[in-house]
């Protein structure tokens, strides 16, 4: 009987080691964690340095992007397309993606880090896909 009190003692030792690690572990601080590069802390949108110039899209249509910057932050694009302006407002995305959107001609311009897309806002077509700064 006294060789099943031992693995009991040691067994409930190991239990109280563990419960008094896990216990004092609660009282640290957590690590600091870092903000993905590109992604604005307040509003969980990305930001990506990308360049004003011409984008060059696979058939061939060119287009012209001048982003506008507030305080490190592209809020507006003006764009040149198919020989007209047109001036597209940041409009926040549930993906954190930079979309830009004109209301009077439906454009709207999706940046991503490698391309951008322009699309028929009404009917969701892509007008221009896998355009690069040239």
């Amino acid at each position: 009987m006294r060789s099943m009190k031992k693995p009991v003692r040691a067994a409930s030792g190991a239990l109280l080691f563990v419960a008094a690690l896990a216990t004092g572990a609660c009282g640290l601080l957590p690590q600091k964690t870092e903000v993905a590069p590109g992604v604005t802390q307040q509003t969980g949108q990305f930001e990506f340095a990308l360049p004003s110039g011409e984008y060059r899209c696979e058939r061939g249509e060119r287009l012209q992007i001048r982003r506008e910057l507030a305080n490190a932050v592209n809020n507006r694009i003006q764009l040149g397309w198919n020989g007209s302006q047109y001036q597209l407002e940041r409009d926040l995305s549930y993906s954190g993606l930079p979309r830009f959107e004109d209301g009077a001609s439906g454009l709207v311009w999706i940046d991503l880090p490698w391309k951008g897309l322009l699309l028929d806002g009404r009917t969701h077509k892509p007008l221009a896909n896998e355009c690069r700064a040239a």
